[in-house]
């Protein structure tokens, strides 16, 4: 049977940390969550972080906007928002229904890129600076080495549509002694290249994509897919995989709840990003 790798209880440590952290600062830590559109997963997304950044003693505002608003006045929202000594951290609901995401991103002051998909911040994690480390990387390695398995010398691939949400993790991987690579869906010999991996990490949006036939048996499975079915939410890995794979996140309780613990605790560093920028 496989260990399974449980998100839940890591994020709630660290958000009573955060939360004991934040009660000892004379200021208060502002995040910022621009919504577009009526997406339904989306809304549910950013209410979570909202409750979650209140329970932490954190100021959340919420700004929404109809699904045809202009990208020129999206970015105005997001540079009037840099400019607020108040709020410390903007994240950008993504996807958006029709503006250009990487444009989007872009306008946010990098300081304030609590979930670090600007390229600022990406080039200055590949260089080991100092910056805001994507939440969802730090939530897949800190599930990987829940495990307890010794990662020097392991290989890895990241399963994802995009390379740019593969980069973070691989970049995080490699300073743990793991060579990582990003695999794209469509990649020919599939099936091949993952099982040769000691650790898979899988964020397509396609239920049940990953099977037993993929992974060799004893290896670490880092689900980050959510879909919505009949039967609830569910992630990307087929369910006969649990009992074959050594270790496996699941969705829900995996990645989820580290992802916006990590969230939430980049808002703090930020807030002491800008604050030693002053």
């Amino acid at each position: 049977m496989s260990e399974l790798l449980r998100g839940t209880p890591l994020a709630k440590a660290i958000r009573q940390k955060l939360k004991e952290r934040i009660s000892g600062h004379v200021e208060t830590p502002g995040l910022a969550a621009i919504l577009v559109g009526d997406d339904p997963a989306s809304h549910l997304y950013v209410s979570l972080k909202e409750r979650a950044a209140k329970q932490a003693g954190m100021y959340f505002e919420r700004i929404e906007f109809p699904a045809d608003i202009t990208q020129g006045k999206l970015i105005k929202a997001v540079k009037k928002l840099n400019e607020r000594d108040d709020i410390h951290g903007i994240l950008v609901q993504l996807p958006l229904p029709n503006q250009n995401e990487d444009a989007v991103i872009a306008a946010i002051n990098p300081k304030k890129d609590v979930d670090g998909f600007h390229k600022e911040s990406l080039k200055a994690l590949e260089k080991g600076e100092r910056s805001l480390i994507p939440p969802v990387a730090l939530a897949v390695m800190r599930l990987v080495q829940a495990s307890q398995q010794p990662l020097q010398n392991k290989t890895a691939v990241v399963l994802s549509n995009h390379e740019i949400f593969a980069s973070p993790i691989i970049e995080l991987m490699k300073e743990a002694g793991v060579s990582a690579s990003y695999l794209n869906p469509n990649s020919s010999s599939l099936a091949s290249k993952t099982r040769a991996a000691d650790i898979i990490v899988i964020a397509l949006g396609r239920a049940g994509f990953l099977t037993p036939h993929m992974v060799e048996p004893g290896a670490i499975v880092i689900d980050v897919g959510t879909n919505e079915t009949e039967d609830g939410v569910v992630g990307d890995i087929a369910p006969e995989l649990i009992g074959h794979a050594g270790f496996v996140s699941p969705v829900p309780g995996g990645v989820g709840p580290l992802t916006v613990a990590y969230l939430l605790n980049n808002v703090v560093r930020a807030m002491l990003l800008q604050r030693d920028s002053d």
